[in-house]
């Protein structure tokens, strides 16, 4: 049985913290640009489309991250299997997975056809880019086992390429809904072939135990569990408050967002040394990102209003007291992200327990409080980030299972 091959991409003859910093360099850059193309779309479609096209191609996109959910698992279960065991074959699994996840689209289609009025193409469309999507999470998550970050930022960058480039083309192109969704379509099905000649390894050993179907269900669970608590309190926020005060609260997710997610590279340089064993990665990761939220918080409570203007606009700027509140559960589930992946690493059985039993405690005291400001509900959402971190927290102080 091989292990992984030692990667000169992270140990240049800087050094190692030369070489960690420029992988996590690149990771981050690969992140904002996946990001900005994920934004540009909708702000495009703004002015290229009317009413009722834009908001079918919100829907459509949403529609494709959620289907694609099993793909960031299979990142993350492909990434732990390979940097503990090093290659194996994971193409049949894979390509289970991509269609699956394909053909959940394909079968809803007259539900999401009736319910959502897209047209009737619109499903089949989504379908291929949703399994253009999971192919290509295999090459991300063997790149990420093996340490191979700056390969890593490239193949994410080609992936957000392929995802929204032919989109973009298609409304710069004024194609329209289904012109753009089809130019998207063609790119995204590139990008798997692309992707796996860069994540090739010469002389790979297939000696290595196979990756199961159970080892891909908790990694898909686990991403599910870390969107729907993250994302639970913006849609009880739909349901409960005022128009007004949902829109409020909407603005502020974007910074509890951005504390989320910004320091995410720390989680994505750390998993495969977390699957190792390596505690001192795990405190690292968990200094790191705890130290960002800290930052985002501070700079929050100093510029609260200019941060929610930047957000939202001049018209949400008195809401900035509440800035410093939704970085802090931002940054708390920031924290939890990274306690979770040294839960995965360490094939803890039910590794997303604690993230539900927040999730569906949360949801229960919002039904029985009915909170109607922004201020009650978002309070209840900072109970909810503390008591699932410590949760989160508490079985990490154990003996790691073998």
């Amino acid at each position: 049985m091989s292990r992984p091959e030692p990667t000169t991409e992270t140990a240049p003859p800087g050094g190692r913290a030369t070489g960690l910093g420029a992988a996590g360099a690149a990771v981050t850059l690969a992140g904002v640009l996946v990001n900005g193309l994920a934004y540009l779309v909708p702000v495009l479609a703004a002015r290229r489309l009317d009413p009722a096209g834009l908001s079918a191609l919100a829907t459509a996109l949403g529609l494709v991250a959620i289907a694609a959910v099993p793909g960031l698992g299979l990142q993350l279960a492909v990434a732990v299997h390979h940097a503990r065991h090093g290659s194996s074959d994971t193409r049949r699994l894979t390509a289970v997975t991509a269609a699956v996840s394909a053909a959940a689209l394909i079968l809803a289609t007259p539900l999401l056809v009736t319910a959502l009025d897209l047209p009737v193409e619109v499903p089949a469309l989504l379908a291929v880019t949703t399994a253009a999507v999971v192919l290509s999470s295999r090459s991300l998550g063997e790149l990420q086992g093996s340490q191979r970050f700056l390969r890593l930022a490239a193949a994410m960058a080609l992936l957000a390429a392929g995802r929204y480039g032919g989109v973009i083309a298609g409304l710069l192109l004024g194609t329209g809904l289904t012109g753009a969704l089809t130019a998207g379509a063609l790119t995204a099905a590139l990008t798997p072939l692309v992707l796996a000649r860069i994540a090739r390894t010469p002389g790979g050993s297939t000696t290595a135990p196979r990756l199961t179907v159970a080892q891909v269900t908790a990694g898909c669970g686990a991403t599910l569990a870390m969107l729907v608590v993250s994302y639970a309190d913006l849609l009880l926020a739909r349901q409960l408050l005022p128009p007004s005060g949902s829109g409020a609260y909407a603005v502020g997710t974007v910074l509890s967002k951005g504390a989320l997610w910004a320091p995410q590279v720390a989680a994505v340089l750390a998993l495969p040394r977390l699957a190792r064993g390596d505690r001192r990665s795990r405190t690292v990761a968990l200094a790191v990102t705890g130290g960002c939220g800290l930052v985002l918080v501070l700079a929050s409570t100093l510029a609260g209003g200019l941060a929610f203007r930047l957000a939202g606009g001049p018209d949400y700027t008195h809401l900035g007291r509440y800035a410093p509140i939704f970085a802090a559960v931002g940054g708390l589930y920031a924290v939890t992200f990274v306690l979770l992946n040294d839960r995965l690493a360490a094939g803890v059985r039910w590794p997303a327990a604690p993230l539900w039993v927040g999730t569906a405690a949360f949801v229960t005291v919002a039904a029985i409080m009915r909170p109607r400001t922004v201020s009650d509900l978002l309070l209840l959402a900072l109970g909810t980030a503390l008591v699932t971190t410590v949760l989160m927290a508490l079985p990490a102080r154990r003996s790691r299972p073998v």
